[in-house]
């Protein structure tokens, strides 16, 4: 008997990838450089199920029907690359190379590269989910050699998670490191989604109006409605979650969170792209501070806090939280998006915008309703400049705006830090302001640097210099984007 696929590394991913395949009704090849791993995967989980054990790389291969399909689930970096150099002498012509970890998208638009000049396909997909949807479903995102795509469509289409009217998870993102592109930016805006629920709970907190359960309330109540997500009801879950002794488990872990690095990626590729992530990149420095925990002990007694103010009507000051949330994360969507659509033209993928929203709607860490308007408003117009542009979003933000104002506002007076939900309101009366302040900018740079500046009496692309003090000359620098 041979294998439809084979699979490299058997650690949480791997190992529910396998379960998750061969409960299709596939057969499975798997090895692990740890032996060992091997033999109790399959005395243990993988007991009685169509799955072979390798031993060696050689005979992993060998198992395999052709054109051969090698699916990576090794540690992201220097480990693919080694693995990717063990495996090719083994292949032949057409083989295809499949890694699913969270590698950063330049490594998979050289490996893709590398791969082809050797005969061989290469694919490099995101998986979405952690260990549940890998088992169950995930929401998959594979790019690289498309002539590789027929030949995994069908597996690919049978593992991945299926969204509430029953369409897979899983799509052809585009060329070489578009598919893990993808999953960097629905990372980052996870970073974005996580950030802002937490601000809407260090409200709720800080006011002193609410008991962790009435927390669980809200947070089910707005699971019910618009913000309808998987991190909504998580959330709603977790405050109700009591520890031993009956205290809310959530109280009782350190402020000081952690990250893997792909919320940074993102960050990274906006600046690389001039794209305006701002709430995405706030929402990685509140990790970073979080992160500064014994300096915050160290501060908190040197500045005084200001005066609480407990709501005089809890109903409309939860209103107004949801309110400003649901507006906040349709910026930060609206970034993401941006974002996608500035490295297509850069690196020439053909990104449907609809269809990726759509493969986030299941699997994924952030599932939710919402991507179906985000769906609705591409299928209205595949060539939307933004998302705000929208109709239905842009009467959100409008009906909306009063409340989120209003709770920012009250977040500043209360020393209530609300970083991404603010920089998501600054970002938005930056984009519907029709004047900045900008000329002000381009002034001071031709002050100092001689850097030039544009009129708004000439012709767009005529570049201009003043001697501001009398004592420069008529030389200008060459213009340049900052």
């Amino acid at each position: 008997m041979k294998a439809d696929i084979g699979l490299i590394g058997l650690a949480v991913m791997g190992e529910n990838l396998v379960l998750n395949i061969e409960s299709r009704g596939y057969t499975v090849a798997v090895f692990n450089r740890t032996t060992d791993k091997v033999t109790g995967f399959v005395n243990g989980r993988g007991k009685g199920k169509k799955i072979i054990p390798a031993y060696s790389l050689e005979e992993l291969i060998s198992s395999l029907e052709r054109p051969r399909k090698i699916m990576l689930m090794v540690k992201a970096g220097k480990p693919v690359d080694d693995f990717i150099e063990m495996i090719i002498p083994l292949l032949d012509k057409g083989d295809i190379i499949i890694e699913g970890g969270n590698s950063h998208f330049p490594d998979t638009i050289r490996r893709t590269g590398y791969v082809e000049s050797k005969g061989l396909l290469y694919i490099g997909t995101g998986v979405s989910g952690g260990e549940e949807g890998a088992l169950l479903g995930p929401s998959l995102m594979p790019g690289g050699s498309k002539e590789a795509w027929p030949h995994v469509k069908d597996i690919f289409y049978a593992i991945a998670a299926r969204a509430d009217d029953g369409a897979p998870c899983c799509t052809w993102i585009g060329d070489n490191g578009a598919g893990h592109f993808v999953k960097m930016a629905h990372n980052g805006i996870e970073y974005g989604d996580m950030q802002l629920i937490c601000e809407a709970y260090h409200l709720m907190v800080n006011s002193g109006a609410f008991t962790y359960d009435e927390m669980a309330d809200i947070f089910e109540d707005w699971n019910r409605a618009e913000l309808d997500s998987y991190l909504i009801q998580i959330t709603g879950e977790i405050m109700r979650f009591r520890d031993d002794d009956g205290q809310p488990m959530v109280t009782k872990i350190l402020d000081s969170a952690g990250q893997k690095g792909t919320g940074k990626w993102t960050v990274v590729s906006a600046l690389d792209h001039g794209v305006p992530l701002s709430l995405i990149g706030e929402s990685v420095f509140a990790r970073f501070i979080s992160s500064m925990k014994k300096e915050r002990i160290n501060a908190s007694p040197l500045f005084s806090s200001p005066a609480k103010n407990i709501p005089a009507d809890k109903k409309k000051f939860v209103d107004d939280i949801r309110k400003a949330l649901y507006a906040s994360k349709i910026i930060s969507y609206a970034q993401g998006f941006n974002l996608l659509k500035n490295a297509a033209v850069e690196y020439k993928w053909d990104l449907n915008y609809g269809e990726i929203a759509m493969i986030w709607r299941g699997g994924c860490i952030i599932r939710s309703a919402f991507l179906n308007k985000i769906f609705e408003a591409f299928k209205r117009d595949p060539k939307l400049p933004n998302l705000i542009m929208d109709d239905y979003f842009s009467a959100i933000l409008r009906e909306n705006s009063e409340s989120w104002r209003r709770v920012i506002a009250g977040a500043v007076r209360d020393g209530v830090p609300v970083p991404a939900m603010s920089a998501a309101l600054s970002w938005f009366d930056s984009y519907r302001s029709a004047w900045l302040p900008a000329n002000l900018l381009q002034a001071q740079r031709d002050y100092f640097g001689a850097h030039t500046y544009q009129r708004v009496d000439k012709q767009e692309g005529e570049h201009f210099h003043t001697n501001w003090t009398g004592r420069g000359g008529d030389t200008a620098s060459s213009t340049y984007n900052a």
